[in-house]
């Protein structure tokens, strides 16, 4: 693990929360709601910077000191692990004044706390849209063939307990050869290895970069709905799109990713309640830095995907009516709402402490079980 893997990570976590931060800000601002400090990490501060009331220049200030005033404090702390928005009136028993977040209806108060995560899909749709710009490896098919360029026979999956499992194959594998003869459409990939029943096979793959020799034994008899080697295949290639396209295609990724994301958080509930487990394994930040490190490696388009679904993640996961999180505090409005008086504010605060500190214990136990994990993690290649 390196310093500059470190550094990267902090960089795309840094860019996802001043962009969340940022939509709770600049809507807290729009709506007459005073921002006190707006600051890069958590506390202690670092330095900050703030107007003068009276001269309308900035000025430095350092550590803890307190400022009085109108003007925000815009300030680096010292965890470089997150960030906030210290929005005046948040706290329940707040004065009720005009320019206080407590003292203004439930709808501008949802709409503070949802602008952060409007703000994670609008920075999803901005990166996946420079991803198409930039251009990324897509199955081919007739609608954007006239877009790709040179095309490759594509490893897209794997069965588990497959021949090709056994082989070291992996999701992302390019096929050059099979048998020595150069593969260069999907029906002739198929035909050699049917060929190659209960026969030993050396198939030859370029994976990122690197040229490797597999050796196996195709099945002879195969299960339901695989094949003789238990592989999915496809003709990608890389994909461009003009700039003036990639907005429009841009929105249709990140709606494809979010729904993707929607249904594999959905399959983990139903795994919860009905199966007993919830069958995924859950990463937390050691893992994601293995993570960004093998997307920095594949290159920019990857680094650039990957924040985006981490961005669309923390939006999902902010949303969840959960007490601790902008969700939690929502649905909380809402309860304001439908009784016609705040939920008390001792009951609040104690929902969101607990809330708060279940998903701490949660950060800890996915990060020790990633340490551990840390071996299998550094191999992963792709994940996409």
């Amino acid at each position: 693990m390196t310093f500059f893997t470190i550094l990267l990570f902090l960089l795309v976590l840094g860019l996802l929360v001043f962009v969340h931060e940022m939509g709770h800000f600049l809507t807290a601002i729009r709506n007459g709601i005073k921002a006190e400090e707006f600051g890069f990490g958590f506390p202690p501060r670092l330095v900050g910077a703030v107007k003068d009331d009276e001269t309308g220049k900035w000025k430095v200030i350092w550590g803890k000191t307190h400022v009085h005033g109108k003007n925000t404090v815009y300030s680096l702390n010292w965890i470089p692990f997150g960030g906030f928005v210290r929005i005046k009136g948040e706290d329940q028993n707040a004065a009720l004044e005009p320019d206080s977040f407590a003292g203004k209806p439930a709808w501008t108060r949802i709409k503070v706390l949802g602008a952060g995560v409007f703000m994670n899909f609008a920075l999803a749709w901005v990166l996946l849209s420079l991803v198409l710009f930039i251009g990324f490896p897509q199955p081919v098919t007739d609608e954007n063939r006239d877009r790709a360029g040179k095309s490759d026979i594509q490893i897209l999956g794997v069965a588990k307990g497959s021949p090709a499992e056994s082989m070291g194959i992996r999701p992302g594998d390019k096929v050059v050869t099979l048998d020595g003869v150069p593969v260069e459409t999907l029906r002739q990939a198929q035909e050699i290895i049917q060929s190659k029943r209960g026969a030993t096979l050396v198939m030859k793959i370029d994976r990122f970069g690197k040229t490797l020799s597999l050796t196996g034994t195709p099945r002879v008899e195969t299960p339901k709905n695989e094949g003789a080697l238990g592989v999915s295949f496809a003709e990608t290639a890389i994909i461009h799109y003009p700039w003036y396209e990639v907005p429009v295609y841009g929105a249709q990724a990140t709606y494809n990713t979010t729904m993707a994301i929607l249904d594999a958080l959905g399959g983990v509930v139903k795994n919860v309640f009905v199966g007993g487990k919830a069958g995924v394994e859950l990463t937390g930040p050691v893992g994601i830095v293995v993570m960004t490190k093998e997307m920095s490696d594949l290159g920019l388009p990857y680094l650039l995907q990957f924040a985006a679904i981490l961005s669309i993640n923390l939006g999902i996961f902010n949303i969840l009516p959960i007490p601790g999180l902008d969700g939690g505090r929502i649905f909380f409005i809402l309860i304001e709402k439908i009784k016609g008086s705040p939920v008390k504010e001792a009951v609040e605060q104690w929902a969101h402490m607990v809330g708060f500190i279940l998903l701490l214990l949660l950060m800890v136990f996915v990060t020790i079980k990633d340490v551990i994990n840390l071996r299998l993690l550094e191999k992963v290649t792709t994940l996409f």
